[in-house]
C-alpha cells in the first residue's frame, strides 16, 4: 500500500515537531538525570559520588516487621534520609528545568560537612566550602501527626535549631497542620502569660514567655518540603518505584510544555494549508475546519509523547557509564528515538492488521529509520545555520526529512529497477510525466503571481518617482514631502512629518529624531 501525500506530510511534520522539542527535552531530560543520580548515588557526568543514595538507604538493616518491635521506628528514621535525597533531587531538577545550574546539595556531600550539626541541605556554599546559613535548612520528618511533630520539635533536643534560627523543613502533608497547631499554642500561651502576670506569678510568666518565643521562632522558620511522609516511606521501601514516579512526573511536565508548542505550530501550519485548499475550492469550510482540529490535536499529542519519551531517554543517556552515550545525549537524538518508536509502531500496526504486506512493512521500517537519522543530522546543521532557538532546529529537521526521504526513495527505486516489468516501467514513466507537468504548472502559476506583484510595485514606484522629479524641478517642497511619504507608507513605515511646517517643527524640537 503506497503512502499518500498526506501521510508523508504528517511524517515530515512529526519529524519537524521532534526538532522543535529539543530545548524542552534538553532541560527536562537533565531534570530526569537528577532523579537517576539520586537513586544510584553516582553522577557519571561530573564524576560525583553521593555519600548516600536511595538505593543505599533501601539496603539498611531494620530486621523483620513481625519480630522487631522497633521496625516501624527504624523505617521512619531511615525514611528521613530518603526524604533528604528526594528533596535535593526534586529541587535540582526544578533548577535545571528553569535553565539554571543546579546548586542544591545535601551537606553530607560537601567535604568536611558529613553530619553537619545544623544543616542537612544547602543551595549555596561560601568560598571556604561551608554552607551559607541563609541558604541552608535542617530537615525533620518526625512525629505521628502534625501536633506530635510540633511537640517533638519544641523539646530540648531541638533547641539548638531554634537558638540558631535555623529554617526547619517538614513534610509537605504535615506543614499546614503544624502551622495551625503552633498558632493555637501561641494563642494559648499568650492568654496564660496574661493571666499569670495578673496573678503576680512572674517566674511562671517568664517560663511561659520562653515557650512562647520558641513557638514563634519555630512558626517563623517552618518550611514546606516537596516530599510527603508517604513518599519518604515509599522511597525507603521501594526506591525504584519512587524514582520511576519522579521521572514520569518530570517527563509529564515536559510533555505538557511541548504539547502547547506543538498545538501552536501544528495548528498554524494546518490552518495555512487548509485555508489555501478552501481558496482553491479543494475543500469546503467544514472539511477544512475538521482537518485543522484533527491536525492540531495530532500535533499536540505527538509533541507530548515526543517530549515525554525524549526526556526520559535523555535522562538515562545523560547519566550512562558510557562517555559516548553521554555525548549523544547532548544532541537531539533522544527526541528522534521517541518519534521513531511512534512511527515504527504505526507501521507494525498496519502490518499486523493486514493493511500492508511483509515487503511493504520492511520497506517502511527501513525508510523511517533512514529518514530519522538524516533528520537528526540536519537538525544540528539547521540550528547552526539559523541560530534562533526552535526555528533553526525545526527548519533543519523538516528539510532533512524531506531530502533524506527523497534520497532513500531514489536508492530504493534503483534497487528495484532491474525487477520492474515493461508494464510497470511504462506506468511509472507516465506518472513521472504527469508529475513533471504538475511541477511546470505550479511554477508557471508561481511566476505569474510574482510577476503580477512586481509589476504592481513597479508601476507604483515609477509613479512616485515621477512625482518626486516634478516636485524637484518645480521647487515644490510640499509635493516632494507628500511623494516621499508614499514610499514610506508603501513599505510599512511611519512618516516623521506630513508637510513643511511639521518638518520645521521637528528639526527645531529638542527631542531625538528616530529614523
Amino acid at each position: 500500500m503506497k503512502k499518500s501525500s498526506r501521510d508523508k506530510k504528517k511524517e515530515t511534520i512529526n519529524t519537524g515537531l521532534a526538532g522543535l522539542a529539543s530545548d524542552v527535552i534538553e532541560r527536562h531530560g537533565s531534570g530526569v538525570k537528577e532523579h537517576i543520580v539520586a537513586y544510584s548515588g553516582v553522577d557519571y557526568e561530573d564524576g560525583t559520588i553521593l555519600k548516600r543514595s536511595l538505593k543505599d538507604v533501601n539496603s539498611y538493616e531494620r530486621g523483620d516487621s513481625q519480630t522487631n518491635p522497633n521496625y516501624a521506628n527504624l523505617t521512619k528514621s531511615q525514611a528521613g534520609f530518603s526524604a533528604e535525597i528526594k528533596e535535593v533531587s526534586r529541587r535540582r531538577a526544578d533548577e535545571v528545568i528553569k535553565g539554571k545550574k543546579p546548586t542544591t546539595v545535601r551537606t553530607d556531600d560537601i567535604p568536611g560537612h558529613v553530619n553537619d550539626p545544623l544543616f542537612d541541605i544547602t543551595s549555596a556554599i561560601d568560598n571556604n566550602g561551608n554552607p551559607i546559613p541563609s541558604a541552608s535548612v535542617q530537615m525533620k520528618f518526625v512525629g505521628s501527626s502534625p501536633k506530635a511533630a510540633v511537640d517533638k520539635m519544641l523539646t530540648k533536643d531541638y533547641q539548638k535549631y531554634i537558638d540558631n534560627d535555623v529554617p526547619l523543613m517538614v513534610s509537605r502533608d504535615y506543614y499546614d497542620g503544624m502551622k495551625l497547631s503552633l498558632c493555637e499554642k501561641i494563642s494559648s500561651l499568650e492568654k496564660q502569660i496574661k493571666k499569670v502576670n495578673e496573678e503576680g506569678k512572674t517566674d511562671i510568666a517568664a517560663s511561659k514567655q520562653a515557650q512562647l518565643d520558641n513557638c514563634k521562632k519555630l512558626n517563623k522558620n517552618l518550611i514546606k518540603s516537596k516530599v510527603t511522609n508517604a513518599e519518604a516511606i515509599e522511597a525507603r521501601n521501594n526506591p525504584v518505584l519512587s524514582t520511576a514516579k519522579d521521572i514520569a512526573n518530570v517527563s509529564h511536565k515536559a510533555g505538557i510544555a511541548q504539547a502547547q508548542t506543538g498545538v501552536a505550530w501544528g495548528g498554524s501550519m494546518s490552518l495555512i494549508r487548509n485555508f489555501i485548499a478552501v481558496c482553491k475550492r479543494e475543500k469546503n469550510s467544514k472539511e477544512a475546519t475538521l482537518a485543522v482540529v484533527g491536525d492540531t490535536t495530532s500535533a499536540g499529542a505527538l509533541s507530548y509523547a515526543t517530549a515525554f519519551g525524549g526526556s526520559a531517554i535523555k535522562g538515562g543517556m545523560q547519566n550512562a557509564k558510557s562517555g559516548l552515550c553521554r555525548n549523544i545525549s547532548k544532541t537531539n537524538l533522544p527526541a528522534y528515538i521517541a518519534v521513531s518508536t511512534l512511527e515504527i509502531g504505526k507501521t507494525l500496526k498496519s502490518f499486523f492488521s493486514g493493511d500492508i504486506d511483509d515487503v511493504q512493512c520492511l520497506e517502511e521500517l527501513g525508510e523511517k529509520g533512514y529518514n530519522l537519522v538524516g533528520s537528526s543530522m540536519f537538525a544540528v546543521l539547521g540550528q547552526a545555520a539559523i541560530p534562533i532557538p526552535v526555528i533553526g532546529a525545526l527548519a533543519g529537521s523538516m528539510i532533512g526529512y524531506a531530502l533524506s526521504s527523497a534520497s532513500y526513495n531514489v536508492l530504493l527505486d534503483s534497487l528495484k529497477s532491474a525487477k520492474l516489468s515493461f508494464e510497470n516501467r511504462k506506468r511509472i514513466e507516465t506518472q513521472c510525466a504527469e508529475a513533471e507537468k504538475m511541477i511546470k504548472e505550479y511554477r508557471i502559476e508561481f511566476e505569474n503571481r510574482i510577476n503580477k506583484s512586481l509589476k504592481q510595485k513597479q508601476k507604483m514606484f515609477s509613479q512616485i518617482f515621477s512625482e518626486i522629479a516634478i516636485a524637484l524641478q518645480a521647487g515644490d517642497c510640499e509635493s516632494y514631502i507628500t511623494a516621499t511619504n508614499k514610499i514610506t507608507k508603501a513599505c510599512g513605515g511611519d512618516v516623521l512629518f506630513e508637510n513643511l511646517n511639521e518638518c520645521d517643527d521637528l528639526m527645531t524640537s529638542e527631542g531625538t529624531i528616530r529614523i
